[in-house]
């Protein structure tokens, strides 16, 4: 794993359980100490402290931590207790259902995440919501946009299969699909971009370099626009590099929207098992800042601190 949380040492989740619990019911709820055990302890670890929490006090720990905290410190807090695929589904919920649809958190999720990731989001949807994801796409979404969300979500794409005979092909109809932009055209795009191998896509792209002297992404950025366009470069990109897709999209968030809080959070937990090390590195080598000091920067007191704690930086981050 190349994740900056790791399954903590010496774990004891009936002390970890006691000192929360001790945390939240005192007079002044001590941060310091939530920051400490949740963001110390890997997904797994933090479900059976919950357990332990609720066999000891008879409450449920999320509830209380809700109660105790408020604003973007409870939305870490919180996030960090959901299992990732339940967290998935809750973001997409939100997503989908809140006052205005938010697309691109629709396009992280759905255009990086593998098969079973997505297999375990819908069943989480479904038992978390009582409804069924693509059907809350279907109603939410319109458009191209919509059709090629709808593919991703049913998690078919092939996996370890590459047909170096069929890649210039694909090829050829891609670089048509962004000569020619009919419906059609639109379809067979994300047909294929929605259902090739991860292997497949690779040789794809070079083909597609070959045939039109431009990049897929470039092609793309041309001929497409709005959220099917920022979608289709969103897939593409999750191919080649997802922590370098995720590293853009940290930059974006931090930079371009005056700090999109939503956006820093859902990535920072959904990926702190997983690869945040790698997007930290490429975030810095891109970026020439470290992502903690760009953190630091922007956020401040317990938020600060719950966020630099996940992001877990180096001395020389600083």
């Amino acid at each position: 794993t190349q994740g900056t949380i790791l399954p903590a040492p010496n774990f004891n989740p009936i002390m970890d359980a006691q000192l929360l619990g001790g945390a939240l019911q005192g007079i002044s709820c001590e941060r310091d100490v939530l920051i400490e055990i949740l963001t110390q302890r890997c997904n797994s670890q933090r479900l059976m402290i919950a357990e332990a929490y609720r066999d000891m006090y008879g409450r449920d720990l999320v509830t209380d931590l809700k109660e105790n905290l408020s604003h973007h410190f409870k939305e870490v807090m919180v996030g960090l207790m959901y299992p990732p695929a339940s967290y998935d589904a809750h973001e997409l919920w939100h997503a989908l259902k809140g006052i205005d649809t938010e697309e691109k958190c629709l396009i992280d999720i759905l255009a990086s995440r593998s098969n079973m990731e997505i297999f375990q989001m819908k069943e989480a949807y479904l038992m978390q919501y009582n409804t069924d994801l693509q059907q809350d796409i279907d109603s939410e979404t319109s458009g191209h946009f919509r059709d090629t969300l709808m593919n991703l979500a049913q998690g078919t794409r092939m996996e370890g299969y590459a047909d170096p005979s069929t890649a210039a092909q694909d090829a050829m109809i891609l670089w048509e699909a962004c000569q020619q932009k009919t419906g059609e055209h639109k379809n067979m795009l994300q047909m294929i971009l929605c259902n090739r191998s991860h292997q497949q896509l690779w040789m794809v792209f070079q083909e597609f370099q070959n045939i039109s002297g431009q990049d897929i992404v470039d092609a793309i950025n041309e001929c497409y626009d709005g959220y099917f366009q920022e979608l289709l470069v969103a897939i593409v990109l999750c191919i080649r590099d997802k922590p370098s897709y995720f590293a853009y999209r940290l930059y974006n968030a931090i930079h371009d929207f005056g700090f999109h809080n939503k956006t820093v959070i859902r990535i920072l937990i959904s990926r702190s098992e997983i690869d945040l090390m790698n997007i930290r590195q490429q975030y810095k080598e891109r970026y020439g800042k470290s992502l903690f000091h760009d953190i630091k920067h922007f956020a401040s007191g317990h938020y600060e601190s719950a966020l630099l704690a996940i992001c877990a930086g180096d001395t020389e981050d600083y």
